[in-house]
């Protein structure tokens, strides 16, 4: 799988569809965006609406959060802080977020607040 060419369009409605599964809602899940890329909420639907690929979602990411770094743990089995390759990371910084979403953490934790 190449993930550099993957739509994020097409796996936004996922993270959405995680979330609220556990009770969360689909605002919470673009507040978790925002705060990891420096979008904001018009800015990140034109990048669903343009069905950019995950390579230029991050290149081209308003201001990506510096305390992206703090994000821990693992993701599929993976740890987020040990993936080598940038994009990668970006993307697995992103599931860790919608994870911790998930599970009920407090928003406040999940921004590193």
């Amino acid at each position: 799988m190449n993930i550099a060419a993957m739509k994020f369009a097409k796996v936004y409605p996922l993270y959405g569809q995680k979330a609220e599964r556990k009770g969360r809602t689909k605002d919470e899940v673009d507040q978790v965006i925002c705060w990891l890329t420096g979008h904001d909420r018009a800015s990140l639907q034109r990048e669903i609406d343009r069905e950019t690929d995950f390579q230029t979602f991050f290149d081209e990411a308003p201001r990506l959060n510096p305390d992206r770094t703090l994000i821990t743990g693992a993701v599929c089995g993976v740890r987020v802080e040990d993936v080598e390759d940038p994009l990668m990371r970006e993307v697995r910084y992103l599931d860790k977020l919608v994870d911790e979403l998930a599970k009920g953490k407090a928003m406040e934790k999940i921004l590193r607040a």
